[in-house]
């Protein structure tokens, strides 16, 4: 414990605390930037191959609520009821290969394309990576043709999944 001039143990009011921890928060302390996740480093895998092309991912999962309205309370109560996982890949356009997969769709006499997306963030300077499994995505479209003259070719995959699965976070 410290100790003020005297040699006596030096007392520190709540207040004094709440400021102290203040002035940490104000100059930073406890954020090192260089720990901030940047995208530079991620990777998209489809059954286990990397889709090098594509740098640009998102996934988030909408939570469906229903009202529940108890009697004798006015608070509005709320119960989850549903999940839907949505996303998308871009990058440039390298190969057909996904093009293909995804049109099987258009063949009444095959089953539409089901498959597993594994995002991971490995940024060197992080606390670690993070790796993500989605699981039984499913494209929404199919983009046959879309370019223009002198400009290279960008190409975005909307898709939606049943799950996913935690498989590395980072930690400090």
């Amino acid at each position: 414990m410290p100790e003020n001039k005297k040699g006596a143990p030096q007392v520190v009011t709540p207040r004094q605390m709440d400021f102290k921890m203040d002035l940490q928060l104000f100059a930073g302390a406890g954020f090192d930037s260089v720990r901030a996740v940047v995208g530079t480093f991620g990777y998209i895998y489809k059954e286990g191959k990397w889709l090098s092309q594509y740098n640009k991912c998102q996934a988030s999962v909408d939570i469906g609520k229903a009202e529940i309205k108890p009697a004798g309370d006015r608070w509005v109560r709320h119960k989850v009821i549903s999940l839907k996982g949505t996303g998308s890949i871009s990058g440039y356009k390298v190969t057909d290969e996904l093009l293909e997969e995804v049109s099987v769709v258009a063949h009444s006499d095959k089953p539409s394309m089901r498959t597993e997306l594994i995002v991971t963030l490995d940024d060197p300077e992080a606390w670690g990576a993070e790796r993500i499994r989605l699981q039984n995505v499913m494209f929404d479209n199919i983009d046959i043709a879309n370019w223009e003259h002198s400009k290279e070719i960008e190409e975005e995959w909307k898709f939606t999944f049943e799950g996913f699965e935690l498989l590395d976070i980072i930690e400090e």
